[in-house]
């Protein structure tokens, strides 16, 4: 038997087979096998629209905690990013300037970056650049 194609379903399609789950007696397969669906699927369907609709502290996630902690993590991800950026730019610029490269003389005198500073805090990154 060939492997059958990836669906999507919509949350509403989802909420209305673990609503008819629950209210028809029927077991889960005999819904799956009616409505064209795989068991596995119904089954964590319904499992998660039981933890949602008992949230506990201990127990789970619930959907919109699962959503937020994969924005979170995708932030955490941005961010680190950005940080190992500033942290290796300063150090590379730490004690000498940067440089076009051309030796002609300057009526201004370059500055250097003489020290960086990046600290996280739980909601934002404060970055501090000297200049010499």
């Amino acid at each position: 038997m060939g492997r059958r194609k990836r669906r999507k379903f919509t949350a509403e399609y989802k909420a209305e087979v673990v609503g008819l789950v629950r209210s028809s007696g029927k077991s889960v397969g005999q819904v799956a096998q009616e409505l064209d669906l795989t068991e596995t699927a119904v089954r964590a369907w319904v499992r998660q629209a039981t933890i949602d609709g008992r949230p506990s502290p201990q127990g789970p996630l619930t959907s919109e905690e699962r959503a937020e902690l994969t924005r979170l993590r995708r932030e955490m991800k941005t961010v680190t990013m950005e940080r190992d950026f500033l942290r290796k730019a300063a150090v590379g610029s730490t004690g000498r300037c940067n440089s076009t490269g051309d030796s002609k003389p300057r009526r201004q005198k370059s500055k250097c970056l003489a020290w960086a500073a990046v600290k996280p805090q739980s909601d934002h990154v404060e970055i501090m650049l000297a200049v010499g």
